[in-house]
Parts: structure tokens; sequence; C-alpha cells
């Protein structure tokens, strides 16, 4: 107990640390995505820094690497959206109304104070296995293929709407190719899936799989909070988002409906 105590207390510490940061790089850059691209990182930051501070555990030092890879991903591929170009229409949204003096510490409780524990909390996980040395074996092996599966589908996505928007003849058009065409957010759905698979790593040591609230929390955002409904109250305002939603899963992958007529 007094070992995870120290690793859960180092890992908030990140997660404060890494949000504070962020918020004055924010400030002076004037936009609040900059954190999409620490959210990646931070849990990087709170694996290794587990890791450092536990058992250095063959399961703990498996879960830093396989978080790296994600995190490092996703920063890399958000850095471009979140640095260049205008405001995320979702933060531009929630600090709507707000007078302008008051932004900086509204962001600090809505936006870097909320991830930060979010991420504190989806990375039990972690932080609990950086706390134990059980071998691993079979039932981590299956979390790792799951992982695999949620950051292929998350990449791929990624890689197939880059491909859509970079060609001038898809201007102001829908993307439902590909993985896009089964859900409307298979870059959400592989997030989703990656953190099952690190959870499932997890639960193999006692007492790991009582971390199961981490990848149930990640899915509520991913699914129904900061991501895809957020997102979808503004993509829905686009010229043929609404027969896109009719035929198109919005979160699991599932074949997609035929078009309805009238």
């Amino acid at each position: 107990m007094s070992r995870f105590l120290l690793v859960t207390l180092c890992a908030l510490l990140t997660a404060v640390l890494a949000m504070g940061v962020t918020a004055v790089v924010s400030r002076r850059l004037g936009r609040l995505s900059v954190v999409d691209v620490t959210w990646g990182l931070v849990f990087v930051a709170i694996a290794w820094v587990s890791y450092a501070v536990g058992t250095h555990s063959a399961r703990s030092l498996l879960l830093a690497v396989l978080v790296t890879a994600w995190g490092g991903r996703l920063a890399w591929h958000i850095r471009r959206r979140a640095l260049g170009g205008d405001e995320d229409p979702r933060y531009a949204k929630l600090v709507e109304g707000v007078p302008e003096q008051d932004r900086f510490r509204f962001a600090l409780r809505r936006v870097f104070g909320v991830q930060g524990l979010a991420a504190w909390v989806v990375s039990l996980p972690i932080q609990v296995a950086a706390s134990t040395d059980r071998p691993l074996g079979w039932v981590a092996a299956g979390g790792v293929v799951l992982f695999l599966v949620g950051v292929t589908f998350e990449a791929l996505g990624d890689a197939q709407l880059a491909r859509f928007k970079a060609d001038p003849a898809n201007r102001g058009a829908i993307m439902d190719r590909g993985l896009w065409a089964w859900t409307r957010h298979p870059n959400y759905v592989g997030d989703a899936a990656v953190w099952w698979g690190l959870w499932v790593v997890a639960a193999e040591a006692w007492p790991g799989v009582l971390t199961v609230l981490s990848p149930v929390l990640m899915t509520y955002l991913l699914a129904f909070a900061t991501g895809a409904r957020l997102l979808e109250s503004e993509m829905s305002k686009r010229p043929g988002y609404r027969d896109y939603m009719e035929r198109t899963s919005m979160f699991l992958p599932l074949p997609p409906r035929r078009r309805t007529r009238g």
C-alpha cells in the first residue's frame, strides 16, 4: 500500500505539473487546443514516473512502452491541428460567453484542471501495475493484442481522414469512406480499445482488476463527454452530416446502413 501511495502521489504531481505548463503555453499562444497535444504526453510522463518510483516490474515497463507508443503518436498527429489554424470548435464553444478577463481562470478549472484529474484517474491501471511485481502471463498478452488493434484502428482512421482532407476535390465533403463508413469516430474507438487493452495488462496482477473504472471513464469521455458528442454538436451543422449520421454508427463499428429515400 505504501508503494502505491508513493506512485499515485507522484502520478498526480506529474499530471498537475504537465497541465500547469500547458496552461502557461496556452495563455501565451491564445489557444486552448494546445492541451490536446499534452493529453497523450501526460500519460507517457505518468507511466515512466510510475515505473521509476515503483517496483520496476516487467509489467510496469511494458505498460510504459505501450503508452509511449500510443501517446507519442497521438501528440505528433495532433500537434499541427492544435497549434495552427483556428481554435478547436469544442473549446471555442466551451468559453463562449465567458468574459475575456476571466477566460484563463475558467480554463484552469474547466480544461486543464479537469483533464489533469481525468488523466490521473484513467492512468490508475498504470499506477497499480507499477506497485506490483507479478510476472507477465497470457492475460497480459491478450491485453497487448487488444492495444495493438486499438492503436492500429486509430492510426488508420487518422491516416484515411488526412488523405481525404488533402484532396482538393473533397473540400466541404463529409468523410464517409474506409473506417469512417463503419463508425463516425474511428479515432475515438481506437483510443477506447487502447485503454481497455492497457487495463487488461494491469488486471492480470491483483489488484489491477479493480481499476476497471479507468477504461470506463476513458470510453465515456471519448463517446459522450469531451469527444464524439461535443464534436458532433458542431459537425451536425455541416451540409450532409445529418445524412451521414443516419447511416453510420456513432461509436461502435457497425456495417453502414442503407441510405433512406425521400
